[in-house]
């Protein structure tokens, strides 16, 4: 058994992971705003994480084993959890994002054409970091995603109050209603409607992950490893737009309606005109296994349509 912290951990695959940590025999200690409690048997410290006074208050003489971070988004709360969690932890994971592997948000070296995007190229080791940067400021912070989720792993990598690795996830999908991005329904609805969707001429490949596995791997990563560095987490075989349409289409049982954007003119979710499709390879030869895409793209568009939750809600 052990003591691992969990900051978010109140809704979608968070929510989940934290079933599976408790069910597994661990001691959790769930650590949020309050949104949402817990599971019964779940410490819960309602705080907010952005302020370090009141964070260290609620942890007193707390100490953990792991903490898994769910909700890091910026250089700045990376900063706040590095001191508050110095000497209480062993191990921190943060989730963060196939978004940090974006061409369109930072000048990286380049691959190969379709090449699956390796750890390496994004090194948070290396990445600069500029705390006073309007992070506070919620427009700023949505525009600039993937910027704060690098920084925010530079900010940790370099702490050395503990051992941190950080998981970068593909696009998560499944669990219905609890998808709160709706990214996959509006493909499910727009096509069973024989509505259009709006994709890019060469439309390129990206990986998705489910949020059961994603979950699975989050819980591997805290207990059952002891990887540092980045790790990108995403089931097997890439797909493009029009592979994703065909699958929905084959559950609906109509054809998808395309229409083709021009340059620079705003596309549908999932409809990318830049490669960035992750490698798993590094997570697989550490002994994780990965689902195919495929396997379970099917359940999750039927889950889309009946706005039904998944059994493990």
């Amino acid at each position: 058994m052990q003591a691992i912290c969990v900051i978010g951990g109140s809704r979608y695959f968070g929510k989940l992971l934290v079933k599976r940590l408790q069910a597994a025999g661990h001691q959790v200690t769930v650590i949020n705003r309050g949104s949402a409690p817990p599971p019964a048997g779940v410490e819960h410290l309602v705080v907010d994480r952005d302020d370090e006074a009141a964070l260290m208050a609620a942890l007193g003489s707390r100490s953990f084993d792991v903490v898994v971070d769910q909700v890091c988004y910026t250089p700045v709360q990376a900063a706040i959890a590095a001191r508050a969690f110095a000497g209480r932890t062993r191990r921190y994971v943060m989730t963060s994002t196939i978004e940090v592997y974006d061409p369109a948000s930072a000048a990286l070296p380049a691959l190969p054409p379709g090449a699956p995007v390796p750890e390496e190229l994004v090194d948070p080791a290396d990445w600069l970091v500029a705390a006073d940067l309007p992070w506070h400021d919620e427009a700023y912070l949505e525009a600039h995603y993937a910027e704060g989720k690098r920084q925010a792993e530079a900010v940790l990598t370099r702490a050395g109050g503990f051992e941190f690795a950080s998981v970068r996830s593909a696009h998560v999908l499944g669990g219905g209603p609890q998808e709160f991005t709706g990214r996959l329904a509006h493909y499910a609805e727009r096509i069973a409607r024989g509505e259009e969707i709006a994709v890019h001429a060469k439309a390129l490949p990206t990986v998705f992950i489910h949020y059961e596995e994603l979950a699975e791997l989050l819980r591997w990563a805290a207990t059952a490893t002891d990887f540092t560095g980045p790790l990108n987490a995403c089931s097997h075989g890439p797909l493009d737009v029009h592979g994703l349409a065909a699958i929905i289409a084959a559950q609906v049982g109509r054809a998808p309606v395309v229409r083709t954007v021009q340059a620079g003119e705003e596309a549908s979710p999932f409809s990318f005109d830049r490669h960035y499709a992750m490698s798993n390879a590094r997570a697989t030869e550490l002994g994780f296994s990965f689902s195919r895409t495929t396997d379970w793209l099917p359940g999750a568009v039927a889950e889309a349509l009946t706005d039904e939750p998944s059994p493990n809600a």
